[in-house]
């Protein structure tokens, strides 16, 4: 299993999985491998070289485009995590009041939300430049009262409010580009060869993030031995933050995890919309295969 970054919240299920033994009791043997920077999970899925990996559905949209065979088996975030944030004296709203009130923008070249953003509202009022990670951007212009970046809602604004300054933060979903985000992949061919393995994997996940939502304690001292970097009020802050994202009316009527062709459509229209994919390159349902179904109802329901 290879995560594409470092040991953090958003892995916290998949390390509750293996702590609680989730795992193994289906005769899984499960080496979760740390992310980064310089780690190409998605390619390394692609390639066969892992049989899981973490990615963006839109991710996976892309490289289906570019002839890779993988396929989404569980989404862990149903609404995503990807946003901007300003500082709260601004007195913001939205982020079409943002991109319009002009100042600067750090984000990452080539993020899909970016391009959205250019298209539904323009970035012309704006001056982009690139984002250089964390928070030190943020910190250093908080006088000016002019600056924004990208961020995860459940990363960057609690570093920012326990460094003293408050943002002001906004969901890119609102706007109406919404992909699953850390979704688990892996390749159509696995899939066909190992659809029982695959199964009890997506099993033994949804039992995980059940245990982490509930209590998210023991895997987070596991993930603060393997990334030092946090402490645990970060750890503890960031996996309640991430909760309505992860847990949602969907994931109450059809499980943790669930995805829907309704969503995938979506997506892959908006990404021909950008020109990111060619028109009718990618269908849909093949991004895709939802294994668990609903749970059953609970004794008396």
């Amino acid at each position: 299993m290879q995560l594409n970054w470092l040991p953090e919240p958003q892995f916290g299920g998949i390390y509750a999985a293996q702590a609680r033994g989730a795992f193994a009791a289906r005769g899984l043997e499960v080496t979760i491998r740390k992310g980064g920077p310089d780690v190409p999970a998605v390619a390394l899925a692609a390639s066969g070289k892992v049989e899981f990996a973490l990615a963006a559905a839109d991710e996976v949209v892309r490289i289906r485009a570019g002839g890779a065979d993988v396929v989404s088996v569980f989404a862990t975030y149903q609404t995503s995590p990807q946003g901007l944030m300003t500082y709260a004296a601004r007195g913001l709203k939205s982020i079409e009041e943002l991109l319009r009130a002009g100042g600067t923008l750090a984000v990452q070249p080539g993020l899909t939300y970016v391009e959205f953003l250019r298209k539904k509202y323009g970035l012309d009022a704006v001056e982009l430049v690139t984002y250089q990670g964390g928070i030190g951007q943020f910190l250093a212009r908080k006088d000016a009262l002019d600056f924004a970046q990208q961020c995860f809602v459940t990363s960057e604004p609690i570093a920012a409010r326990r460094a003293g300054v408050e943002p002001a933060t906004f969901l890119i979903a609102e706007t109406g580009l919404n992909p699953y985000t850390s979704v688990i992949i892996t390749r159509s061919a696995y899939l066909a060869e190992h659809r029982n393995v695959v199964r009890s994997f997506c099993e033994a996940l949804r039992e995980g993030w059940e245990a982490y939502l509930h209590d998210p304690a023991p895997a987070n001292a596991v993930m603060r031995g393997l990334n030092p970097s946090l402490d645990a009020e970060t750890f503890a802050l960031a996996a309640e933050a991430q909760v309505p994202l992860i847990r949602t009316e969907e994931t109450r009527a059809r499980g943790l995890g669930c995805q829907t062709p309704e969503r995938w459509a979506t997506l892959v229209r908006q990404l021909e919309d950008l020109g990111a994919v060619p028109a009718g390159a990618v269908k849909p349902e093949d991004c895709f295969l939802d294994l668990l179904g609903a749970p059953a109802p609970a004794p008396g329901k």
